[in-house]
Formats: C-alpha cells, structure tokens, sequence
C-alpha cells in the first residue's frame, strides 16, 4: 500500500448540491476505508459555466492529481472531461454517473450546461488522463437517454453499465447510496 491517501471527488451536477443524493454515503464510505473524499459545492444554476466551475475547483479541491479518483454525476461527467484534457497527470480512476455529452433538447438545462458538453474533446488525451473508467447510464433515465451513455462510453472506450430502472440515479430515484460504485471504486483504493 503506497504512503499516499487516495483523494476521490465527488461531484454534483446542474442544480445540484453536495448534500444530495448518494454523494455524502459515498464520502462517508470512502472514509471508513482510510482514505479522503471531498464534495465540492459548484454555483449552480446561477454562475453555472465552465470557467467558475474549474476556479470553485481549484480553490475547493486544488489541482488534478495521480492520487485522485473523481466521480461525477450528471453534468459532472462532462465538467470532469474538461478537467483530464487540461491536466497534465494521469487520475487513478474515473466514475461517470448518468453522464451525456452535447445537448438534451432540455430548455432548463441546455444554455447552462453548454460550455461543458458541447466541444470538441481531444478524447486520446482524456483516455490516456482518465485512469480506469466506469460509465453507468439508466435505462429509463427521464433526463439523459441511455444512448448518451453509451456515446459517452465509447469515446472513452470501456462497456457502458446499464443501471436497470434506475432514473436519473439519483434520490428521486430511490439512489440514497450506490453500492455498486463502491464496490468498482474499491480495487482502487488500494493502489
């Protein structure tokens, strides 16, 4: 076991907060295991863009490092993508939770999350930044349809995991805590 903590980053995605859905159990677990875990709080909607999202990221969390896991749900993924193809050093691992990439035909949510899903992404660099990846997508997702995840998935170049009936998969979803994350997460933990 190296000398180093593991940091996993949590986060959140468009009118989201830390406090919700599975972020705090996830934190909470990652802790019981002997390593560190952060949620940060982005500004959302107002102020949501990438460019006050990547500063809230230096100054909540600090630079992306080979220690760091990061997770991210819905909006997330995208904003994580934009963080692996600017970094200079490889994550261990990347989580990407009901994640998508261009637009969702959702006026509420469109404009604001534009400047994070709609590039061009060097996709070689990210793959090479990502560490290990896992995408998991639902199948009745009332907000990102699953072929989204599975585009998502393919650029990255890992199976796309299928959460059966499982929502946005989130709290509203019945998603308190999500034991099968952590149980992907693990292995990692201990490198």
């Amino acid at each position: 076991m190296e000398d180093k903590k593991t940091l996993v980053v949590i986060i959140h995605g468009s009118s989201g907060n830390p406090e919700e859905n599975w972020f705090p159990w996830l934190a909470t677990e990652v802790k019981k295991l002997g390593h560190d875990a952060i949620v940060p709080r982005f500004p959302t909607p107002e102020g949501q863009n990438l460019v006050n999202w990547s500063a809230t990221f230096k100054q909540q969390v600090g630079t992306v490092s080979e220690t760091m896991i990061m997770v991210g749900h819905s909006l997330a993924p995208g904003f994580i993508l934009n963080l692996l193809e600017k970094s200079d050093v490889a994550v261990k691992g990347t989580f990407l939770v009901s994640g998508f990439l261009g637009t969702l035909g959702l006026d509420a949510f469109d404009p604001i999350n534009e400047s994070f899903v709609c590039g061009d992404f060097d996709w070689e660099r990210i793959r090479r930044n990502a560490g290990e990846v896992h995408v998991y997508n639902s199948n009745n997702d009332p907000y990102v349809p699953l072929e989204k995840g599975n585009e998502l998935a393919e650029h990255l170049g890992v199976e796309l995991t299928v959460i059966e009936h499982g929502g946005h998969i989130n709290a509203d979803a019945g998603f308190r805590s999500f034991p099968r994350l952590l149980e992907d997460l693990k292995p990692l933990l201990g490198r």
